[in-house]
C-alpha cells in the first residue's frame, strides 16, 4: 500500500479545515490521530527526531486501519492507535509520560462511543500500562463513567488486565530532565509557586495523544490519553479524562479528541462544543473546529488543538500553536502526516 507522508500541507488542508471534503460521502472508514500540540518547529527537531515521530504516527494510523479494514469497530481501532503511542517514549502518554512535582507519573485517559453515548475514563492512575484500555473496561464493565487513583487501579486488577506495572515503567531521562528544568524555573521565580508555573513554556503544560474514527457501520468513537502536565501537583486532573472537554463522540455530529492547556478546555467544554455547533448550527467539522479553536479558545487565552471526524469521514485538525503531531487516512487511501504549522 502506497503511503504518502506529508510534513506540512497547503493552507486549507490539515491545519485549519477539512482535508476530506463534503463530496467524500460514502467513505467506508476513516481515522485521525494526534500526538500533542505545542512549540513544535523545525528548529526544535533534528531530522532523526522528525523521522521518528513520522514513523510512529504512521504506525499508529496503520494499527487503526488494520482494525477498520477488517470490519472492526471504531472503538477498537481508536484503542489500537492510541496504544502504539502509549508504548512510545516520544509522546506524553504511557511510556513517555511526564513527571509530577514529586517525581512520579499520574496518567489519565477517556473513551467515548457515538452511537449511545457510552463512555469510560480514568484519572490519576500510576500502575496501569495502558490507561486507554482501562478506560474501555470502565465503560463496558462498570456502572460508572470515571474512576480515579487507587480505586481505578483496584478495578484494573479485578478485571484481570495484564498491564499492571510499577510506576518506574514510565520513567524516561528526557522527561526527568524536563521536570528538573521546570522546578528550577518555578523556584527561581519571584512569583508565588502557582503563578510562577503559569510562566513556564507551553511544552511543560501539555502533551496528549488521541484518535477519532468512523467504522464501516458509520459508528464514531474518540479516545484520549495523557501523562498530564510537567511538575503538576495536588492530584491535578486536566481535560483528557473529562467527557465533553477532552473527548466527545456523537454519531449525529462528530467525534473529537483534544490536546492543549487542559484548564481552558474544561472551562469551555471544547470537545462537546465543537460537535454541538455541527449538530445544531449545521456547520461542517472544519467550520465548527475553527470557531472554537481560533475563536472561543484563543479569545480566552487558551492554546492547543483538536482532531475531528464525522460519520461521512470528513476530517479537520485545527490548532492555534506552532505545531501539532497529527495524521489521518480514509479507507485504503494514503496516510497523511503533518507536524508543523506552516503553509507551503
Amino acid at each position: 500500500m502506497k503511503k504518502t507522508l506529508l510534513l506540512s500541507v497547503l493552507a486549507g488542508a490539515l491545519i485549519g479545515s477539512a482535508p476530506l471534503q463534503a463530496d467524500d460521502h460514502g467513505v467506508e472508514y476513516a481515522m485521525a490521530i494526534h500526538g500533542g500540540a505545542g512549540t513544535i518547529t523545525r528548529a526544535n527537531l533534528t531530522d532523526e527526531q522528525e523521522q521518528a515521530y513520522k514513523d510512529k504516527l504512521n504506525e499508529a494510523l496503520e494499527a487503526g486501519r488494520a482494525v477498520l479494514k477488517d470490519g472492526g469497530d471504531s472503538t477498537t481501532a481508536v484503542i489500537a492507535a492510541i496504544q502504539v503511542m502509549e508504548e512510545s517514549p516520544l509522546f506524553n502518554s504511557g511510556k513517555g509520560a511526564v513527571y509530577t512535582w514529586d517525581g512520579e507519573h499520574e496518567l489519565d485517559a477517556s473513551l467515548m462511543e457515538g452511537e449511545k453515548g457510552n463512555a469510560g475514563a480514568v484519572a490519576g492512575v500510576k500502575t496501569v500500562k495502558s490507561p486507554i484500555e482501562l478506560a474501555r473496561e470502565v465503560m463496558e464493565e462498570s456502572v460508572h463513567v470515571m474512576l480515579s487513583g487507587e480505586g481505578a487501579e483496584q478495578f484494573a486488577k479485578q478485571q484481570g488486565l495484564e498491564q499492571v506495572v510499577d510506576n518506574s515503567y514510565f520513567n524516561t531521562e528526557r522527561r526527568y530532565q524536563q521536570l528538573l528544568k521546570a522546578k528550577e524555573k518555578i523556584k527561581a521565580s519571584e512569583q508565588p509557586e502557582q503563578q510562577a508555573w503559569e510562566y513556564l513554556d507551553l511544552d511543560y503544560k501539555y502533551g496528549t495523544v488521541g484518535a477519532v474514527a468512523v467504522d464501516k457501520n458509520g459508528l464514531l468513537s474518540a479516545g484520549t490519553s495523557t501523562g498530564g502536565m510537567t511538575a503538576k501537583r495536588y492530584g491535578r486532573i486536566g481535560d483528557s479524562p473529562i467527557i465533553g472537554a477532552g473527548t466527545w463522540a456523537d454519531n449525529d455530529s462528530c467525534a473529537v479528541s483534544a490536546t492543549g492547556h487542559g484548564e481552558y478546555f474544561i472551562r469551555f467544554h471544547v470537545a462537546a462544543d465543537i460537535c454541538s455547533r455541527v449538530k445544531y448550527k449545521g456547520l461542517s467539522v472544519s467550520e465548527a473546529g475553527d470557531e472554537v479553536i481560533h475563536g472561543v479558545l484563543e479569545q480566552a487565552g487558551g492554546t492547543g488543538g483538536v482532531i475531528i471526524i464525522d460519520a461521512d469521514g470528513n476530517v479537520a485538525m485545527p490548532f492555534n500553536t506552532e505545531g501539532m503531531y497529527r495524521g489521518y487516512f480514509k479507507g485504503d487511501g494514503d496516510t497523511h502526516i503533518a507536524i508543523y504549522n506552516e503553509e507551503e
